[in-house]
């Protein structure tokens, strides 16, 4: 009796193994289409600590081109990552198109924790909840495939397997005191993994598979293949625009804006030499602080960003401050998520950043020379002012400036670039082929103020037909945001 049941055994598990060899094959094939595609993939498993999420991936991927895939393990984010917004580590792995990215672990697991310990209050855990409903919905909408996992398993059989795993000198190390910690808060944290998965599980829904059992590589590689195979059917999607109520303030169209305000040389340069004093003093203490700052310069051509930057930067230690200048995308930028970029741009806590051009290109150039489809375009109205304030909620000054001009003004600094040699680099044909569409560009840079100055991300504004007006006015409201971002500030 026992022989055959032996043999039945065998036979039984034969005819598994052969189950997942044979989505294991489909996978790779899928694999290859999805590369011809440009389909890029996200595959998250989250779950207990010992429930098995290391081989369920090692299963998944076992087959696999592995030029095509990456695996990333960030279940805690590092300290030197902790200075960063709490979806950096993940917006920074994203994979390219046609790429699967493994997540053993991830945004799940680093909410829980954190909340578990007490290292981040109610309020912040429920922002952390619509940050990742917020970033999961824009992925989706921007074509990217998104399967979550659970990997479950009972307190009795995680003791055990910890226990297996202590026992042996080479798997040891696999057990950490945060592993153990889990399991004597076994039924705080299932309360709290039940609760996060009902609060992000309506768009993108998750996968309980029970890892006691052991048909959890069948069930995930069906999963997968499944997902795969409805996405290879269906091509890429691509989200409708939607509009969510942010807090926008009032502001004029450009076409209101008076650029008559001029500056008197002495008074620029008094006022310039005691403002750039006290941004250099602010800057020291908003390092102190750890207050990260962004400074978003957008604005016609000719407008003078340039140089209105440097008086910024002129006083800025800059061991605490960079410029980044936004060019058209490179070919891996333009293979990830547009946001990709500028997540991956992100100053650390305490430090400043400008940007010379920014994440606005998808609602001017862009939309304007048909690089994104209207609903890429008109989507992202909304996406940018969830990505600011995520921003803003990590506790950054978050400041966008628009450098104004009139058309005379910036065809008088076109010629005066042209007939200076060491100016004729700033003028291009890009350049004169942009002004030709001014009415468009002024149509859509006035929807795009009107629909992302927000309360918490405003934009100003700035005349700019003289050059030191706009330095001055800049200065001035840099100065400001800083002062009250230290004043609120906890010491």
């Amino acid at each position: 009796m026992s022989k055959k049941q032996s043999g039945s055994d065998k036979n039984e598990n034969s005819a598994y193994k052969e189950k997942i060899r044979s989505l294991q094959r489909l996978l790779v094939a899928q694999q290859q289409t999805l590369r011809a595609k440009g389909l890029p993939i996200i595959v998250l498993v989250e779950g207990w600590a010992a429930a098995g999420k290391g081989s369920l991936i090692n299963s998944l991927i076992s087959e696999l081109d592995p030029r095509f895939y990456n695996v990333t393990s960030l279940a805690v984010t590092p300290e030197a990552q902790m200075r960063y917004p709490f979806l950096y580590p993940y917006a920074k792995a994203l994979p390219e198109n046609g790429k699967i990215m493994f997540f053993d672990s991830g945004w799940m697991e680093d909410c829980v924790r954190r909340y578990v310990r007490r290292e981040i209050t109610s309020e912040e855990y429920k922002k952390r909840v619509r940050a990742v409903n917020e970033f999961e919905r824009q992925l989706r909408d921007g074509g990217y495939l998104i399967l979550k996992i659970f990997l479950d398993i009972d307190s009795e059989e995680q003791s055990k397997r910890m226990r297996i795993l202590r026992d042996n000198y080479e798997t040891e190390w696999r057990v950490t005191e945060e592993d153990l910690w889990q399991h004597r808060e076994y039924e705080q944290f299932r309360r709290c993994y039940e609760s996060f998965m009902e609060k992000t599980g309506k768009l993108i829904p998750w996968h309980v598979v029970d890892g006691t059992r052991r048909t959890a590589t069948y069930e995930s590689l069906c999963l997968l293949t499944g997902l795969t195979d409805r996405s290879l059917e269906e091509g890429r999607f691509n989200g409708k625009p939607f509009k969510e109520d942010f807090p926008l303030l009032q502001m004029p169209k450009l076409s209101e804006v008076d650029l008559s305000p001029v500056m008197p040389d002495e008074e620029y340069g008094r006022q310039l030499k005691i403002l750039q004093n006290r941004l250099g003093e602010l800057h020291n203490v908003v390092y102190r602080k750890k207050i990260p700052v962004i400074i978003c310069y957008e604005g016609w051509d000719a407008a003078g960003k340039g140089g209105n930057i440097r008086r910024i930067a002129k006083p800025l230690d800059p061991r605490g401050f960079d410029v980044i200048p936004i060019a058209a995308p490179e070919p891996h930028e333009l293979a990830r998520h547009y946001l990709w970029r500028f997540w991956t741009s992100l100053p650390k806590s305490g430090h400043i950043r400008v940007f010379d051009r920014t994440w606005y290109g998808r609602v001017m150039v862009e939309r304007l020379e048909g690089f994104c489809t209207e609903d890429d375009w008109k989507r992202a109205f909304n996406e940018i002012n969830e990505f600011e304030r995520q921003l803003t909620d990590w506790g950054a000054v978050v400041l966008k400036f628009w450098m104004h001009i009139d058309q005379d003004t910036q065809l008088s600094r076109f010629t005066d670039r042209q007939n200076i040699p060491e100016k004729q680099w700033k003028l291009t044909e890009e350049d004169w082929r942009n002004r030709e569409k001014w009415p468009q560009y002024e149509e859509a840079v006035d929807e795009m103020i009107q629909k992302t100055s927000t309360e918490n991300a405003p934009w100003f504004i700035i005349e700019s037909n003289d050059k030191k007006f706009a330095r001055i006015k800049t200065l001035k409201i840099l100065i400001d945001a800083l002062e009250k971002a230290c004043r609120e500030r906890l010491k």
